[in-house]
C-alpha cells in the first residue's frame, strides 16, 4: 500500500502536465481515459478535426454544453497568449452579419476572406487613422497582412486584428454566404425579364433617336445603351429569334451599317433590313451590359449569358463577342432546353436504318460518328 499510493501519485501529476485543464477534467469525470485522451490530440492535430469532435466520436458520447463552453474559453485564451491580440467569441460579442456583409462586398472581397480564413468586423472611423477590425484564425500570416493592406491602405484605413477560432471562422463566413446566396437568387429572378412586355411598343420604334456614337466615345456607348430605342431594339431581336425558332443570332457591324442574322437549319439568313451604322455602339454595350461583359473591353472576346423569360419558359442566349475591323460582332446560341427535341423516329425515315441505329445506340460502348 505504502508503495503504491506515490506511485498512483506520480501518475495523476504526469496525467495533469500532459493534458490541458480541459482534458484533465474529461480525464477526472470518466468521459474518456489517458489513452483516448492522448489518442484524440494526436488525431485532432492530424486531421485538422477539432478535438471536440474526435471526442465524441471516440466516447460515443456527446459532450455537455458546459464542457463545450470550458473547452472554447480554454481555446480563445490559448489563442490569445499565443498571438498577443484579443480573442473573438461571437457568442458573447454581438457580430452584426449586415455590417459584415457590407464589408466584404464593399472593401475586402470573400475570396480573400475565404483563401486568409478571415472575416471583417467593424469599421472604425474615430480612430486617426480610421481602421477596420478584422478577426483572423491565423493572425500571424504575413501574406494574409500584405493583403489586408494592400486594400487597406490605399484608402487610408489601417488594420487592426483579432483572433477567432476556426469554427466560428466558418460559422460567420457560412452566415455570410448563405445571405450571398439568397441575394443572387434575387437578382436572377430580376434578370427575367419578359420580353413579351416590352414588343408592345416596338410598332413605332424610332432608330433615329438613338445618339451618334464614335466607337472611342465609351460614355457615350453607356448612355446610348440604356435608351428606349436600343432596348426595346435588342429585345425584339431576342423575341424574333425565338419565335422563329433559330439557333443562333449574329450581329455583325459593316462599313455602312449593321446586319443582323438569324441561323436556322445550318443555314444564316438576314433577320432585318439593314439598321444605322451610328448604333453600332450602342447596340453592342446593351448586349454586353445584358450578359455581365466589360462593356470597356473592346479589344479581346468575351463570354457570357443572357437569361429570359419567354411565353412563360426559362431561355438561356450564350454570348460570345469578337473585336472586328467595323466594331465587336455579337454572337449568340439560344438554348432553350424545354423546345421540342425531334425523336430518333422523327429524324430516321428509313425503318430498316432506325433498326440499325437504335440497335447500336442499345449498346453499353462504342462511338457512333455522324457526319455528312
Amino acid at each position: 500500500m505504502t508503495n503504491s499510493s506515490p506511485q498512483r501519485r506520480s501518475t495523476a501529476l504526469s496525467t495533469r502536465a500532459e493534458f490541458s485543464p480541459f482534458g484533465n477534467k474529461l480525464v477526472q469525470s470518466g468521459f474518456v481515459n489517458s489513452e483516448q485522451m492522448r489518442q484524440a490530440l494526436i488525431e485532432s492535430r492530424k486531421s485538422g478535426i477539432p478535438l471536440t469532435e474526435v471526442l465524441e466520436s471516440v466516447s460515443g458520447r456527446k459532450l455537455s454544453p458546459e464542457l463545450l463552453r470550458q473547452y472554447k474559453k480554454q481555446q480563445l485564451f490559448e489563442l490569445k497568449i499565443l498571438y498577443g491580440v484579443e480573442s473573438l467569441d461571437p457568442e458573447i460579442s454581438s457580430v452584426g452579419s449586415t455590417t459584415v456583409a457590407h464589408l466584404i462586398d464593399t472593401l475586402i472581397p470573400v475570396d480573400v476572406c475565404r483563401r486568409h480564413r478571415l472575416v471583417p468586423l467593424s469599421k472604425n472611423e474615430d480612430q486617426n487613422p480610421p481602421s477596420v477590425l478584422v478577426a483572423m484564425v491565423d493572425p500571424d500570416n504575413l501574406e494574409a497582412s500584405d493583403d489586408l493592406n494592400r486594400i487597406l491602405r490605399p484608402q487610408g484605413l489601417a488594420l487592426q486584428r483579432m483572433v477567432i477560432t476556426q469554427e466560428d471562422y466558418q460559422l460567420l463566413i457560412n452566415v455570410y454566404l448563405d445571405d450571398l446566396a439568397v441575394r443572387q437568387k434575387h437578382l436572377e429572378q430580376e434578370k427575367y425579364t419578359d420580353i413579351n412586355q416590352d414588343l408592345e411598343n416596338l410598332e413605332n420604334l424610332n432608330l433615329d433617336d438613338a445618339p451618334e456614337e464614335s466607337e472611342a466615345d465609351l460614355g457615350a456607348a453607356m448612355k446610348g445603351a440604356e435608351d428606349a430605342p436600343v432596348i426595346n431594339l435588342v429585345n425584339r431581336i431576342l423575341a424574333k429569334a425565338l419565335h422563329d425558332k433559330v439557333s443562333d443570332i449574329h450581329i455583325e457591324p459593316q462599313e455602312e451599317n449593321l446586319r443582323i442574322r438569324f441561323r436556322k437549319d445550318g443555314v444564316l439568313r438576314e433577320a432585318f433590313d439593314p439598321l444605322p451604322k451610328k448604333i453600332i455602339p450602342a447596340v453592342t454595350a446593351r448586349f454586353k451590359i445584358i450578359a455581365n461583359l466589360d462593356i470597356a473591353e473592346r479589344r479581346l472576346p468575351q463570354d457570357g449569358r443572357i437569361r429570359r423569360l419567354f411565353e412563360g419558359r426559362k431561355v438561356d442566349f450564350r454570348v460570345n463577342t469578337l473585336p472586328s475591323r467595323y466594331g465587336e460582332k455579337v454572337v449568340l446560341r439560344i438554348l432553350d432546353n424545354s423546345a421540342t427535341q425531334l425523336g430518333l423516329d422523327k429524324l430516321i425515315t428509313d425503318p430498316e436504318t432506325l433498326h440499325i441505329v437504335q440497335e447500336m445506340v442499345s449498346r453499353p460502348f462504342g462511338l457512333i460518328l455522324v457526319t455528312g
